[in-house]
This record gives C-alpha cells, structure tokens and sequence, in this order.
C-alpha cells in the first residue's frame, strides 16, 4: 500500500507538470525544477527509516548531481532548436546527461570507494 501511494503522488507531479506545461510552460517548468521529487524522496526514506544521518547524507549528495541534469536540459532546447526531432534529441541529451554521470561518478565517487 505505501508503495502504491508513492507511485500515486510521483505520478501526479509529472501529470500536473506536463498539463500545466501545455497551457503555460513556464509553469510547467516550473514544476519540474522544484525539488518536490528530492522533498518527496526524503520523506519517505524519513519514513521508511527515522534515520537523520542518512536524510544529511541524501541531502548533499543531491547538489552535485544537479550538474549533468542541467546540462541535460541546455543539450535538448540546443539540439531541438537544430531540428533533429523530438526522438533524436532526447536521445543525444540523455547520452550526454548520462556522460557526465559517468564522469561525475569516475571522479568523485569511484576515488571515495
């Protein structure tokens, strides 16, 4: 049952989002650049564990994983704009987003473990 009324309320963000986006956008936009995911998921690991020291630990780990998302977004208005089609440019966006990921983890993560 829990795991149904987190699917519930993820669900319902994305459809706001997405029917927002076709009137306004921006608002759409909007919604999706509000950390409600990251608020959602830290109340329900709160939840799940009344553990603190692992709410402080998913809390920074967020931040810098916000870079290859971001370039995500520059990488798909920039390749839509090109005319590649809707389907080429997610597709080459989320290689990019992934690379980076990838990187990100070489870098930062893979010297910590």
């Amino acid at each position: 049952m829990v795991y149904a009324i987190k699917i519930l309320i993820a669900s319902l963000i994305a459809v706001a989002a997405s029917e927002a986006g076709k009137r306004l956008p921006s608002l759409g936009a909007l919604i999706v650049a509000l950390p409600l995911t990251s608020m959602l998921a830290m109340g329900f690991l709160y939840y799940d564990t009344r553990s603190p020291e692992k709410l402080t630990e998913f809390a920074r780990a967020v931040p810098p994983l916000v870079v290859p998302s971001i370039a995500f977004f520059y990488a798909f208005a920039f390749l839509i704009d090109s005319h590649l089609g809707f389907v080429m440019a997610m597709l080459l966006s989320t290689a990019i987003m992934l690379s980076l990921y990838g990187l990100y983890v070489y870098f930062f993560v893979h010297k910590v473990i």
